[in-house]
């Protein structure tokens, strides 16, 4: 590596709202933050979990009704292909 080209990279203090405080390396120094791993919800356990599958179920039963209308108009023009082989 080059001499005189890399920062300086001291530990620092970082304190967040929350109360935690921690040491760590940057080239910023001490500094607060808002959320930390001890108070963020996804690490806390806390987290509200979208209904994914609801919304899955809606838009499956929203179009189903349509598919369904596509494979019986399908299955009806299939039959009187058959129908008209049948007559000839």
């Amino acid at each position: 590596m080059k001499e005189g080209i890399h920062p300086n990279y001291p530990a620092v203090h970082v304190a967040c709202a929350c109360g935690n405080k921690f040491v760590t390396k940057s080239t910023r120094g001490d500094f607060q933050v808002d959320i930390c791993s001890n108070c963020h919800p996804f690490y806390t356990g806390t987290q509200k979990l979208m209904d994914t599958a609801g919304r899955v179920d809606r838009f499956r039963k929203r179009y189903a009704a349509k598919d369904n209308l596509g494979k019986d108009a399908a299955a009806k023009e299939g039959a009187d292909k058959e129908a008209t082989k049948a007559e000839a």
